[in-house]
């Protein structure tokens, strides 16, 4: 079995959800993928103070309406209102209308993302046609504990808003998390500057053996690449890493 994952690198039009939707929608004409992956903070940038920008639900039925055009599950993520505050939070929007999604768990505290933000409390692993998405928001890659994988997913997605200085970090560590769970790694970044911050893009899918599959550098577009998940499953059966692992649970602290 196979799954035709779509990541989507672009520069992001500051704070004007209503342009960078449209651009978005412009690059996916007539791109065919079982899943398409945007990047954090998608609509506006990353914006530490989410009260200007924090969707009232606009974006998050946008989302759904293009699941449906295209037929794919649509993730990314949007500054949220809730009850107690703000979440980061990462929409998985399938074509029947569902929406699932994850609130970022680790909050980017050096840059003031805790300030405004109140942390998610839940581990989000979203199935869909067959395959098990663990969703993940930027800063949550430098966390292996919680990606650990627990027999639960097949493939770690990232939407992120990663600096340029930090870009080999990134790299490191999103081959890090696929070797280690035996399990594929996507991110999507952004390119482009925005205010006090300059982004190298990168986005890219890495497989089960550390390999790159697809890595856009510094470019701006779309690149459709399809998983082999019968080859993922064969391989965690070959050479099944997990049945030695250390074995825990994961608590969430308040």
């Amino acid at each position: 079995m196979g799954q035709r994952v779509a990541i989507v690198q672009r520069d992001i039009n500051w704070l004007d959800a209503e342009r960078n939707l449209h651009d978005i929608e412009q690059m996916l004409a007539g791109v065919k993928a079982d899943v398409v992956v945007l990047s954090e903070m998608f609509s506006t940038g990353f914006a530490t103070d989410p009260r200007e920008v924090a969707d009232s639900g606009k974006v998050e039925q946008w989302m759904v309406a293009l699941a449906r055009k295209m037929d794919s599950a649509i993730v990314g993520s949007v500054a949220v209102k809730v009850e107690e505050g703000f979440r980061n939070r990462m929409y998985f929007a399938k074509p029947t209308g569902e929406v699932e999604y994850y609130d970022k768990r680790h909050l980017f505290s050096v840059g003031g993302e805790s300030k405004f933000f109140s942390s998610g409390r839940e581990r989000k692993v979203v199935e869909w046609r067959g395959v098990r998405y663990m969703l993940n928001i930027c800063y949550d890659l430098r966390f292996p504990v919680w990606c650990r994988v627990q027999d639960d997913y097949d493939v770690l997605l990232f939407s992120a808003l990663w600096p340029a200085p930090r870009r080999e970090v990134w790299r490191t560590l999103l081959r890090a998390r696929a070797i280690e769970n035996q399990a594929y790694a996507i991110g999507v970044n952004r390119i482009g500057e925005e205010p006090g911050l300059k982004y190298a893009g990168d986005s890219a899918v890495v497989d089960y053996y550390g390999r790159t599959a697809v890595d856009l550098e510094a470019k701006e577009g779309v690149e459709v690449v399809e998983l082999d998940i019968d080859g993922l499953g064969a391989f965690r059966r070959k050479f099944n890493v997990s049945a030695d692992a250390d074995k825990f649970e994961i608590k969430i602290c308040q």
